[in-house]
């Protein structure tokens, strides 16, 4: 199997892992709408949460897999499967120490972290905040280490695992907002100790794998490797290459909390919907191609490299481009359905689709960053990514203090995007630098044809909504309905004008699915 087969296949896998997840990650949001609304409890919980959360992206989904795997995968081709577990066992060990550290510093300096994430928030607010940031911060500790048996698993060709394992979380916020919460004083607490089990649970979920893999923790290891090192080395730098969508997020957060009661919450739900098409499709190819890159780049195979490299981002722009153009086009009707009951008014649907607009804009460079960043780690190459983030965050802090005076919170969600948009091009224009010609004419002509297959399914969809009168009656199944109807209607129309086209990117679909 080819390079890019492989690519596609892997992705695969991860995507229809990581939809089952996100489909739960709905769920699991529309029961925690229904139960507590948007206001004061939600503002005071997604804070708490964004927290860890952020530290997760940053560490166990951003620098810590990204840093690892291109080390684990030269101590392989390098030293032999052995001495690279040894490594892997040094690692975890290693890790284990400095993240329960990590954990009591953060349980200590709580008050500093709720002031630097909400500056906004006093009294009784920011009290509860930090109660909740307290409960859950362990969470950092079980998802970190989820983070590197995910790196291994991956170089070793497992990937369903640690794609699945997010699926234990939601499970878990579901099981404690119906089994814990109405237990509780304050019920909201729950939900804190609903991320607490769930992040022990998903890191519970990988060790029988990496145990059928060969992998043993309980076999000899050095507290502290060469390789280990290295893996640090990198990790440091990673943080802001990696995660600039989430930093941006984050800043979006703190200025937010300045501006009127819920602007928070409505950007969390926004984020949470972007989150979706970003996940199954771009993650998942970025986490797919990054074991082949590693590989790519440690044979110093150049052309192999480069055509990965153009195949994963011509292949996540092909899913995203229309998954971009139907969020744009249905985001009033899939608030409402998802969010529109209980505490979750009318006026919550309108300020949350808005701003969720204005994420859907930059969709295609949130996907984008992720694979051209994980090239730059497969190099080797952590200072360029951390350069360019830095300009990109800069630019975020500019275009939001722009724009959140006219556009409100919708101005913050615009900011991001367009932050993200201008790292795009930073990042290419590094790569090309660094690698020489990135097959530059095969990814135009690919992108072009998903703008022109995109255009024609959106010209559809807004037809037909207009024909169904969108968003529709209040009926919840009405809605679903109808929106199932356009949905199933645009995957249609794409893939019509796809085949037609002749886009590559759909042939290696057919051809993954057959060979399934």
């Amino acid at each position: 199997m080819n390079e890019n087969r492989q690519v596609t296949r892997a992705a695969g896998v991860i995507g229809l892992a990581t939809l089952l997840s996100r489909v739960l990650g709905f769920i699991r949001d529309m029961v925690t709408a229904w139960f507590f609304g948007a206001g004061f409890l939600t503002d005071a919980f997604f804070v708490a949460f964004r927290i860890p959360n952020i530290l997760r992206r940053l560490l166990a989904e951003g620098s810590l897999s990204i840093a690892f795997v291109p080390v684990f995968t030269e101590a392989i081709a390098k030293n032999g499967k052995e001495e690279a577990f040894r490594m892997a066992r040094s690692a975890v060990r290693l890790l284990s120490i400095i993240l329960a550290a990590v954990t009591i510093i953060g349980i200590l300096a709580a008050p500093l972290l709720v002031r630097l994430m909400a500056p906004g928030f006093e009294g009784e607010k920011f009290t509860l905040t930090l109660i909740l940031t307290r409960i859950m911060f362990p969470y950092l500790f079980f998802i970190c280490l989820v983070g590197l048996c995910m790196g291994i698993l991956n170089v070793l060709g497992h990937f369903a695992a640690p794609a699945l394992s997010p699926v234990l979380l939601n499970l878990s916020i579901i099981g404690a907002v119906f089994l814990i919460s109405p237990h509780l004083n304050q019920p909201v607490f729950g939900l804190a100790l609903g991320v607490l089990i769930g992040g022990a649970l998903q890191l519970f979920l990988q060790i029988p794998f990496l145990v059928h893999k060969g992998f043993l923790f309980w076999e000899k290891a050095p507290l502290y490797h060469r390789g280990v090192k290295k893996m640090f080395q990198m990790m440091g730098p990673a943080v802001f290459g990696a995660a600039v969508h989430q930093i941006n997020i984050l800043v979006g957060t703190l200025i937010a909390s300045l501006l009127s009661e819920g602007s928070v919450s409505f950007l969390y739900y926004a984020d949470r919907l972007v989150e979706f098409p970003l996940g199954i499709f771009a993650i998942s190819t970025s986490v797919a191609a990054l074991p082949s890159l590693a590989r790519q780049a440690a044979d110093q195979n150049m052309p192999a490299l480069k055509n990965t490299f153009a195949h994963a981002l011509s292949f996540t722009l092909f899913i995203t481009f229309p998954a971009m153009v139907g969020l744009m086009i249905l985001t009033r009707p899939i608030v409402a359905l998802l969010f529109e009951r209980g505490a979750f008014d009318p006026h919550s649907s309108e300020m949350t689709a808005y701003a969720l607009l204005c994420y859907a804009v930059g969709l295609w460079a949130f996907a984008a960053v992720r694979v051209i960043v994980s090239t730059f780690y497969a190099l080797l190459d952590t200072r360029t990514p951390v350069i360019m983030a830095t300009l990109s965050i800069i630019a975020n802090i500019g275009f939001s203090i722009a724009l959140m005076g006219p556009m409100k919170h919708g101005g913050l969600a615009l900011a991001t995007s367009l932050a993200s948009m201008f790292n795009v091009f930073l990042l290419l224009w590094a790569l090309r630098k660094k690698i020489g010609p990135l097959n530059l004419k095969k990814i135009i002509e690919s992108v072009s044809k998903s703008v022109v297959c995109s255009g024609i399914m959106g010209g559809c969809l807004w037809w037909m909504m207009g024909a169904l009168d969108m968003p529709g009656p209040p009926d919840t199944w009405m809605r679903l309905w109808q929106i199932s109807l356009l949905i199933a209607a645009g995957v249609v129309v794409y893939v019509m004008v796809a085949a037609i086209l002749k886009c590559r990117e759909l042939k290696d679909i057919l051809d993954m699915l057959k060979t399934r």
